[in-house]
């Protein structure tokens, strides 16, 4: 497939899949064997369309508003990356954190690897550690000027 088709399946991946929640789309655009999810971590997971329709659901469960914003993609051969901003209101529990009513906007780096119209290799790099803060999860590493925070480490 040329890289303008590759582009367009990444792009059904965010429109489709995640902000319209039509889960089938994943066995359109997911390889169902072979795909490597490297989302994790630099340790590759054995994944397919099931387990991308349980993220879906997973999030879609804690942000029941998630919507993923494509900001840009670029192709090269078989390789598609997507720049997406995730946003989303904390109102279910979420990976053990129970709702806080927060809004998160965290940006996202997606690479992705495609064979015979299917996504056969995923990694992300993602602002983890940002979602956390805006959550309340963890502080700021540097508190607002004028903060009670700020007053007492002057």
């Amino acid at each position: 497939m040329s890289p303008e088709e590759n582009k367009k399946i990444v792009r059904r991946i965010y429109d489709e899949l995640w902000n319209e929640r039509r889960l089938e789309v994943a066995d359109e655009v997911i390889a169902a064997e072979g795909y490597v999810n490297y989302d994790t971590g630099l340790t590759p997971v054995p994944a397919g369309p099931e387990d991308m329709k349980q993220t879906v659901r997973m999030v879609t469960a804690g942000f029941p508003d998630n919507h993923h914003e494509v900001e840009d993609v670029i192709a090269e051969g078989d390789r598609v990356v997507a720049r997406v901003t995730l946003t989303g209101t904390h109102e279910g529990e979420f990976m053990g954190i129970p709702p806080t009513g927060r809004r998160i906007a965290i940006n996202e780096i997606h690479i992705y690897r495609l064979e015979d119209g299917k996504a056969v290799e995923h990694r992300v790099g993602r602002d983890d550690m940002g979602a956390m803060r805006q959550l309340g999860v963890i502080p700021d590493s540097i508190p607002a000027p004028g903060s009670p925070a700020a007053r007492r480490s002057s």
